[in-house]
């Protein structure tokens, strides 16, 4: 079937119309909670993310914010209240997850190519073409031999967001990608980013480096002292 020049690809476009259910959702977070002794990490969170949006996790250090994140990427169970990923839970999607966490989850001893093909044992992924096509995303050359321990921490961040997509998540979940890195990096990996939210990936990320993200971002969201407290579509200052 012909298309009209200016049309996007038919793969790109969303049927508004459609109502979204629980198995079209990403993320349903329902009344969550997270104690840890005597203390709360989250306090009764519930929120509903949706298909192909990009948001970002805002708040003061120790809000629970890469606590939310873990437990979305099913790394941690909440104390209280359910967490639905595409209407399953969270050990039944792992397939759709990509996750990030704040330090980079690399092997030192191994190169950017062996990285991902260990990680890739994980998902039955056999072939090298998608990990080259994650490693060229993020600007790395999946030729190079070099240890990835000997990788700059730019390089190595690279590496890391490269391991979160090479299977081509639905979901992605990404704690500080922009930590520590040089100017260069920061913006290959908001420009991959960008590329993934405009072919429907749903992002939820945490950042303190807001301008990367100006015109990028649909959504932040604020979490306070465990809370919840507001959504909106312009940055809040936080302490």
């Amino acid at each position: 079937m012909l298309r009209s020049q200016g049309q996007p690809p038919l793969s790109l476009l969303k049927d508004t119309e459609a109502p979204l259910t629980t198995d079209t959702l990403p993320v349903q977070a329902k009344n969550v909670s997270k104690i840890y002794g005597r203390t709360a990490a989250l306090r009764g969170v519930s929120l509903e993310l949706q298909p192909g949006r990009f948001y970002v996790l805002r708040g003061e250090n120790g809000a629970g914010k890469s606590t939310l994140l873990r437990m979305v990427a099913g790394l941690s169970q909440p104390t209280q209240g359910e967490i639905l990923i595409f209407g399953k839970q969270t050990r039944e999607a792992r397939q759709e997850i990509g996750y990030m966490g704040h330090a980079p989850l690399v092997y030192d001893e191994l190169s950017g190519m062996e990285n991902l093909r260990f990680f890739a044992q994980l998902y039955g992924i056999k072939s090298d073409a998608p990990l080259e096509k994650a490693l060229a995303l993020v600007g790395l050359d999946p030729r190079l031999s070099r240890r990835s321990g000997e990788y700059s921490q730019g390089m190595r961040q690279r590496l890391s967001v490269a391991r979160a997509i090479f299977h081509q998540p639905r979901l992605l979940l990404l704690d500080e990608p922009f930590s520590n890195v040089d100017p260069e990096s920061a913006s290959q990996i908001a420009n991959v980013l960008a590329g993934m939210r405009s072919s429907g990936t749903t992002i939820l990320l945490i950042t303190h480096q807001l301008g990367l993200l100006a015109n990028i971002a649909d959504e932040f969201l604020f979490l306070s002292a465990g809370q919840l407290v507001s959504r909106s579509s312009v940055p809040q200052a936080t302490a």
